[in-house]
């Protein structure tokens, strides 16, 4: 049986899950929900940068990520944002859909699987 080692662990879940050099994010979300969908976009990767150092990784080793967009019209925007950010040469197999968020003032969350 293998290790598993938890982040921020709360009622409801934990921010980061290791288990056999893996780790796995909950979606994260801006802090700000009064910024457009690119300084949320920042703020949530911002976040996924500090979740990966936290547990020895980094955004070079995301495996998967899942972007989740409350309007999918922000999808320039956000890409805006995320190219800037994601590593060239990098890049994880990825996947971005619409969906209602948790909160009405979320328009980002984005879920990464990333090795340690």
């Amino acid at each position: 049986m293998s290790d598993i080692s938890r982040k921020h662990v709360g009622p409801r879940m934990s921010e980061a899950v290791v288990h056999q050099g893996v780790v796995y994010l909950a979606g994260q979300v801006a802090e700000d929900t009064s910024l457009d969908v690119g300084g949320q976009t920042a703020q949530v990767l911002a976040a996924i940068d500090r979740l990966l150092a936290e547990v020895g990784s980094d955004k070079t080793r995301i495996l998967s990520a899942t972007i989740f967009l409350a309007d999918i019209a922000t999808f320039p925007e956000m890409n805006k944002v995320w190219d800037a950010w994601v590593p060239q040469g990098h890049t994880p197999a990825r996947a971005t859909v619409e969906a209602r968020l948790a909160a009405p003032g979320y328009t980002v969350e984005v879920k990464v699987v990333a090795a340690c």
